[in-house]
């Protein structure tokens, strides 16, 4: 499908914009570079706050934004937590949900498919004895992620499986997820 090709709004996606921005980043490809932010702050024993607002991207750092967004992580107290927030291990399980569905709303408006419902169960399965330090051979994060959608819309079956296969292979959570990424630490000290 040619990405000049115009379509009107779609499944709350300005799709004329969608299109423009694909134009956009096809005539310079910098415009695609974008880096994202977010500051932590420690509250008491496992419970933290994540602030995210700003960004880097189309050349330019993002002024739209004018309030943080604010994201409480915690443990449950069966994990000798307080239980005031999801664990960082669940975001990543929104993280892959969300990703993946904002894509299937923007695949399907591009390809001109209605949607009806798009929901999703994810879970995931750690083991904690590497966590814990008690087993060398059991890795710390998450050893199988399942994600299931439902999905229906103005398309056949095949079409809407292909709207969410499309959005997988093109999310950056799964990729990060999938692939890895490398993680840089600096540590300054006060």
């Amino acid at each position: 499908m040619s990405t000049t090709q115009t379509r009107a709004p779609r499944n709350g996606v300005d799709t004329p914009a969608l299109f423009a921005t694909l134009n956009a980043v096809k005539g310079d490809p910098e415009l695609a570079k974008f880096r994202f932010r977010a500051t932590n702050t420690w509250i008491s024993g496992t419970h933290n706050r994540s602030a995210i607002r700003g960004f880097y991207g189309a050349g330019q750092e993002d002024s739209t934004r004018t309030d943080d967004f604010t994201y409480d992580a915690d443990h449950p107290a069966v994990l000798v937590g307080g239980g005031n927030a999801p664990t960082p291990v669940e975001f990543l399980l929104h993280a892959i949900a969300s990703c993946i569905t904002a894509g299937v709303a923007n695949i399907a408006a591009a390809r001109g498919v209605t949607l009806h419902e798009v929901s999703s169960t994810v879970e995931g399965d750690i083991d904690l004895l590497g966590v814990l330090g008690l087993s060398e051979r059991v890795r710390n994060g998450y050893q199988g992620i399942r994600v299931t959608f439902r999905i229906s819309g103005d398309a056949p079956a095949d079409v809407l499986r292909g709207l969410v296969e499309q959005s997988r292979a093109r999310s950056a959570v799964y990729d990060v997820l999938t692939n890895g990424t490398r993680v840089d630490i600096d540590v300054v000290t006060a």
